[in-house]
């Protein structure tokens, strides 16, 4: 929990009564190490009971860093009612965070698309995919944040893991689907990202009603501002934006349809890299890429409810 957004008093108190959450380590416990336990790299469906469990009986006080993909078939029903309770009850931005979010949702045309566009040197570097077409100033930012041991892949490896779906999406595609479901071009759209967004213009030369939070916040507010900060606001305006789409389903494209299908919000979609991927490589473009991607998220689209959640809800347990 990002202790500088979030509201912690809140959090304690809305949790009371399912589990027990302290500001302030015991004495006893304060001077000591505790003992690490590392679940961020875990692979397939984790599970905390046998993983974590007999480290925490043994050692009584240990530091965590979570798993992204748990199971949770096996729990009982008080955790996953906790779970619940933790992850879309308890959860509220701080008083200053919140009223600078406000006055951000406020000065965005309404209605509006928010759209996650995910397409920084970090991230595209992190990928291990190749891509052409990109300007040289692109790809010397790509090849700065690569760093060793981060290759670019190339061969049958690099095919598969594209056609996998592991490559994000560039601007320029991003803005094709979006074309290919019929979104105007006209459309309100305020842009989720991080600092640092490559090949902008691919998207801009399309669709112009861009709306940033540099462009909408007094330029002091906005240099001075916490990273943490910067994407709290884009989980707000994007929790309460029109529409949403994401270009990825990282940790902030998950918490934001989460918490978009457990209020109601039905106009949530994330693109398929994937299907973008294999009809590229099968040689469709122009008309017949288009038709593809539509046919790819019509259901999705229509319904205007993307699969945020599983269908065997953990937040339909009460304590």
């Amino acid at each position: 929990m990002s202790l500088d957004v979030f509201d912690v008093d809140y959090f304690i108190e809305q949790t009371r009564g399912y589990v027990e959450v302290m500001k302030d380590l015991p004495v006893e416990i304060a001077s000591k190490e505790p003992f690490k336990v590392d679940c961020s790299k875990r692979k397939g469906h984790f599970d905390y009971v046998e993983s974590v469990l007999p480290a925490l009986l043994e050692h009584q006080y240990i530091s965590l860093t979570p798993a992204m993909n748990q199971r949770r078939d096996r729990n009982p029903s008080y955790a996953k009612a906790s779970y619940c309770q933790g992850c879309y009850s308890a959860l509220r931005l701080n008083k200053k965070v919140h009223s600078k979010a406000v006055e951000l949702l406020q000065a965005i045309p309404k209605p509006f698309l928010s759209l996650h566009l995910r397409f920084e040197p970090d991230m595209v570097a992190y990928s291990r995919c190749a891509y052409t077409g990109l300007s040289s100033k692109s790809m010397d930012s790509i090849e700065a944040a690569r760093g060793e041991g981060r290759k670019v892949l190339t061969g049958d490896a690099a095919r598969l893991w594209r056609n996998r779906g592991k490559c994000p999406l560039t601007p320029s595609e991003t803005a094709f689907i979006l074309q290919a479901l019929d979104i105007p071009t006209n459309t309100n759209i305020y842009l989720a990202a991080g600092d640092g967004l490559m090949e902008l213009e691919g998207f801009t030369s399309v669709y112009k009603n861009i709306y940033t939070k540099s462009s909408l916040l007094a330029h002091e507010d906005f240099e001075n501002m916490h990273g943490n900060t910067k994407a709290a606001l884009d989980y707000y305006v994007s929790v309460n934006s029109d529409a949403y789409i994401a270009t990825f389903f990282g940790n902030m494209d998950k918490m934001v349809t989460a918490m978009r299908t457990m209020q109601g919000l039905q106009k949530t979609l994330v693109l398929s890299r994937r299907d973008f991927a294999n009809y590229t490589a099968a040689g469709l473009a122009g008309e017949q890429l288009a038709k593809a991607m539509w046919d790819v998220h019509r259901e999705e689209y229509i319904r205007g409810r993307g699969s945020a959640l599983p269908e065997y809800c953990f937040c339909e347990f009460k304590l």
